[in-house]
């Protein structure tokens, strides 16, 4: 009996070792990130979804971060390369966490990525499938506020885009600034509201 409780108790010692272990590692990646040091950050997130196969959120910031970073590319190449490489993480987040509001909006915000650089060739097939995307995203999590403002900014852009006006949907981004501040998660590393960045697309929305 005293060989089972010892078994039991080393059980939890190394459970516990090692969720401490990815706690660290996790934290270490952001703070790269915090740093400017993307390229360190990505890595050590893909390296710890090597780690935790059955946890979506590595791969998923490992995906945010390259998708980030091709914002304002000029060579094709490079942007190929990151968004290729992205779009590879958040398969992989899908294949472990399906129907994850969190990834579909992320998968628009890389479909954005090839619009922003080139609209002309990437404008009319990528701008249906981010109106299903957050379409998907709000039946599933009609009262996430990353989901809510993810829409909103992107219903935004299109008003521009077409000369029309932005205030219609500046209620939308105050909902989502709302819930977002009431907002609690349980599940550590999850996504956290952008409060600052809401105010700031909220402020081009009133303008």
């Amino acid at each position: 009996m005293k060989k089972v409780f010892l078994f039991i108790g080393l059980f939890f010692a190394l459970n516990a070792t090692s969720q401490s272990n990815y706690e660290k590692a996790m934290q270490q990646a952001f703070a790269l990130w915090d740093e400017g040091k993307s390229t360190e950050a990505s890595q050590l997130f893909e390296r710890i979804a090597a780690a935790e196969k059955e946890n979506w959120l590595p791969s998923f910031y490992a995906a945010t971060i390259e998708i980030l970073g091709s914002f304002g590319i000029k060579d094709e190449t490079i942007l190929n390369a990151k968004l290729t490489k992205a779009q590879e993480f958040l398969d992989e987040a899908s294949s472990i966490s399906e129907n994850n509001p969190e990834i579909i909006i992320t998968q628009a915000l890389l479909n954005t990525a090839y619009i922003a650089f080139d609209g002309q060739r990437y404008g009319m097939t990528m701008s249906g499938k981010n109106s299903q995307l957050y379409a998907k995203a709000l039946q599933i999590a009609p009262k996430n506020p990353r989901v809510i403002l993810g829409n909103a900014e992107w219903n935004m852009g299109a008003a521009k885009f077409f000369g029309q006006s932005t205030k219609p949907f500046c209620d939308e981004i105050k909902r989502a600034i709302k819930i977002g501040k009431e907002e609690k998660n349980e599940l550590q590393f999850y996504p956290k509201f952008q409060l600052k960045r809401a105010e700031g697309v909220l402020k081009k929305c009133e303008e």
